[in-house]
C-alpha cells in the first residue's frame, strides 16, 4: 500500500486511473464491530457515484465504496514468468484462435467475428484484438446482426488477468446486458518435460481424426462441420491409445504452430483413468511437436477441472490468462 512520508496511508487514484492495474486497501467493519481491512488487486475498470470497481485476474468484478477506501496505487503489470516460455496475450490469442478455425469468419476492424454452425463457443464467438473500427455499441450491433444471419446467439470472447487484456471491455459488456456464461484459462507451459514425462511408445498418431478417435471424443455425433474444425490448424495431430473394446483407452489432439504446441481433447476412458493414460497420450504428442520445431507448450483447462488443473500443474504448466465468452442478454 502507498505510505506517506508521515507514515500515513494515503489513496493516490482517481477515476483518470480507469484503464490501469491498482491495488487498493478498503476499511470494513466485522460482525464483531472489530474493525478489518480487505485488500484488492485488478485493473480499474470504473469510478462513477462513489462507486470503484476493480476487475480481479479471473474476471470478477468487485464494487468498493469510495468511503471505505483508506489506500490506493497505480501497480505494475503482473511480474514476468519465472519459469516456462514468455508470451504476450495477443500471441496465444491468436495462436489458439488458430489452432481452432470456424468454417467461416469475417473482419469488424481488428475483430474476427467466427462462426461453425454452432460448434464450441470458441469457434462460434466474435474475437476481440483491437479496434473494431466503429464505436462500441456500432460494433455490438454488427456483431448481433452477423450471428443473427446465422441463426447463432451473439457471443464475444474475452481475457483478463495479463498485460493487454481486455478488462475494460469486459465491464462495457456487462453494463450492456451481456452475461458472462463460461470462463477458463489458458495455461502454458516449457514442451520437453512433457515429452519426457512418460513412454509413449503405444500411443498411435495420425492426422486425422478416425472413427475410433472420435468414439472416445465427449462430443458424440460429430458433424461435418466438427470435422473440418477438429482437422483445423497449421499441423493437426490426433493421439490414440487402443483398448480392449471398440473405443480407445486414451485420445488427443495437438496443432503445432510455429513455437507452439496446443494440447486439447485429451480424454481417458472413465474406468481407466489415474493410471497415467494422459500423460502417455501428451508425451507422444508433444514428441512429435518437438520434431517440428516448437519448444513451448499451452492448453485450456476450467476451473472446476480439479484433476486437470493437478495433472497440468505437474507438468510445468500454469495459467497465463482467463478468458471469457460473453453473450448478449437479448439474444
Amino acid at each position: 500500500m502507498e505510505i506517506s512520508a508521515a507514515g500515513r496511508l494515503e489513496v493516490r487514484i482517481t477515476a483518470a486511473d480507469v484503464g490501469k492495474r491498482v491495488s487498493v486497501r478498503c476499511l470494513s467493519a466485522a460482525e464483531d464491530t472489530t474493525e478489518k481491512f480487505t485488500d484488492t488487486v485488478g485493473v480499474l475498470t470504473s469510478w462513477d457515484s462513489g462507486v470503484v470497481t476493480i476487475t480481479r485476474k479471473g474476471g470478477e468484478s468487485v464494487r468498493i465504496s469510495e468511503s471505505t477506501l483508506v489506500a490506493g496505487k497505480v501497480v505494475p503489470a503482473a511480474p514476468a514468468r519465472r519459469r516456462g516460455p514468455s508470451a504476450s496475450y495477443a500471441e496465444l490469442a491468436r495462436v489458439s484462435s488458430r489452432a481452432w478455425r470456424p468454417v467461416e469468419s469475417e473482419r469488424l476492424g481488428e475483430w474476427e467475428l467466427r462462426a461453425a454452425a454452432g460448434f464450441t463457443r470458441r469457434a462460434n464467438s466474435a474475437l476481440p484484438l483491437g479496434d473494431p473500427g466503429v464505436p462500441l455499441d456500432d460494433a455490438l450491433t454488427a456483431v448481433r446482426r452477423w450471428y443473427g444471419d446465422r441463426g447463432l446467439p451473439a457471443y464475444v470472447q474475452t481475457a483478463t488477468g495479463a498485460e493487454g487484456t481486455q478488462e475494460l471491455l469486459c465491464a462495457e459488456l456487462e453494463r450492456r446486458g451481456w452475461t458472462r456464461e463460461v470462463t477458463a484459462e489458458l495455461w502454458i507451459g516449457a514442451l520437453a518435460p512433457v515429452a519426457d514425462r512418460a513412454d509413449a511408445s503405444g500411443v498411435e498418431l495420425s492426422r486425422a481424426a478416425d472413427e475410433a478417435w472420435l468414439a472416445r471424443y465427449q462430443r458424440k455425433g460429430v458433424s461435418e462441420v466438427a470435422l473440418e474444425v477438429l482437422g483445423s490448424g497449421p499441423s493437426v495431430w490426433f493421439a490414440t491409445v487402443p483398448g480392449e473394446g471398440a473405443e480407445p483407452a486414451a485420445i488427443g489432439r495437438c496443432v503445432v504452430d510455429g513455437r507452439w504446441a496446443g494440447f486439447a481433447a485429451v480424454e481417458v476412458d472413465p474406468a481407466l483413468r489415474r493410471r497415467g493414460l494422459a500423460s502417455v497420450v501428451m508425451a507422444a504428442l508433444a514428441s512429435r511437436a518437438l520434431e517440428e520445431g516448437a519448444s513451448a507448450a499451452w492448453l485450456q483447462v476450467e476451473a472446476e477441472n480439479v484433476g486437470a488443473r493437478a495433472l497440468y500443474s505437474g507438468m510445468g504448466f500454469s495459467a497465463h490468462h482467463a478468458y471469457h465468452h460473453y453473450r448478449d442478454g437479448s439474444s
